[in-house]
């Protein structure tokens, strides 16, 4: 574990997601938000797990821009339906097609996470996992909870935070904020292992 530095470094969410920024402030306060403007097209053959770590760790570094003294972090989730990655639908046909397909099967979220500190340039990486069981959905189901939610810009068509937790069977994880969008649980272990105090 690295010594504790001598003044708290800025800590940057290298995301302009709400939903991020609220986990985050479970576990601190003050920070600063950052849009990373990364390029979040996919590779030819990549798997869903190195993708979302790619991206993590491409968000961090763009987010970090030239920061010093500065923590920065970076989270991608890819979903996975038998070897098929489930982009962010954008569209209300797309995310009635992907709750469709997912219905009565599981479906597999990886969230990774990137914590970058400028103060020496070494990115600390985890990569979560969580197995979600969807019930066996109806049509008027579907379309009532794409109505309600407008789930288009999450990856696998739905909010567990919200509504989208009516959709399981059940879910298997370590961490359940990492379905959200960025495992805490892991995060606290890296900025402990940077000098942050938590709690």
């Amino acid at each position: 574990m690295m010594a504790p530095h001598a003044t708290r470094p800025r800590i940057v969410l290298g995301s302009t997601s709400r939903y991020r920024a609220e986990l985050l402030r479970r576990l601190v306060a003050d920070f600063e938000q950052s849009a990373p403007g990364t390029d979040e097209a996919p590779l030819p053959d990549e798997a869903p797990a190195e993708r979302a770590l790619r991206l993590a760790i491409a968000k961090a570094e763009a987010a970090a821009g030239s920061a010093r003294d500065a923590l920065v972090i970076g989270s991608d989730q890819v979903a996975e339906l038998d070897g098929l990655i489930l982009d962010k639908p954008g569209s209300a046909e797309r995310a009635r097609a992907q709750l469709a397909a997912s219905s009565g099967r599981d479906v597999h979220f990886h969230t990774a996470l990137c914590l970058l500190d400028t103060r020496d340039g070494r990115r600390h990486t985890h990569v979560d996992h969580t197995r979600v069981r969807f019930r066996e959905l109806a049509v008027a189901e579907i379309h009532r909870y794409i109505e309600r939610e407008q789930p288009l810009d999450c990856a696998g068509s739905f909010k567990c935070e919200g509504l989208g937790i009516s959709l399981f069977e059940s879910i298997d994880n370590r961490d359940p904020s990492a379905l959200i969008g960025l495992p805490l649980i892991a995060l606290a272990r890296l900025l402990r292992e940077t000098g942050i105090d938590l709690p």
